[in-house]
């Protein structure tokens, strides 16, 4: 049930982004009694501010409303995914290119990890660039999960 309501309001999302330079990103629901929907957003150039995420929210507050999707009191929080979320969207890597990263990845049938900065991405595959030793590709199929290192600089 959760997962065709994750769908019903992805949709509902994407059709309020249609007309933004913004994607969606996750979509997710805690709670039973009380929903509590969490939808993430990003932009491919830029993040997303606060402003933003209100105008998004009472847009796609106003939908979820009408197309009933509850029936009944939810919460509904729109966001930027934040650095603590993992990349999950090819769309996320080009404005973190220069970034330091965290990527776990499958080689065969051995998981690896790997620490270094994103240097490039053309829509397939990622370059990490190491401090000691050449840098890495690898393909979209092979990465498991990406998370951006926060630096102070």
């Amino acid at each position: 049930m959760q997962n065709k309501l994750e769908n019903d309001i992805s949709e509902l999302a994407e059709s309020v982004l249609a007309s933004t330079d913004f994607f969606l990103v996750a979509v997710e629901i805690k709670g039973e009694k009380k929903p509590e929907v969490w939808v993430y957003i990003d932009g491919q150039e830029r993040g997303v501010n606060m402003d933003e995420c209100a105008e998004i929210s009472n847009e796609l507050s106003f939908l979820m409303d009408a197309h009933d999707v509850f029936g009944g009191a939810y919460r509904l929080n729109v966001s930027s995914p934040g650095l603590s979320r993992p990349l999950v969207d090819r769309r996320q890597y080009p404005k973190n290119k220069g970034r330091k990263v965290k990527v776990k990845y499958k080689n065969n049938e051995e998981y690896k990890k790997l620490e270094g900065v994103l240097q490039d991405y053309d829509g397939h595959k990622v370059i990490i660039g190491r401090e000691e030793g050449d840098p890495v590709e690898l393909s979209f199929d092979q990465i498991v999960e990406t998370k951006i290192i926060p630096s102070l600089n």
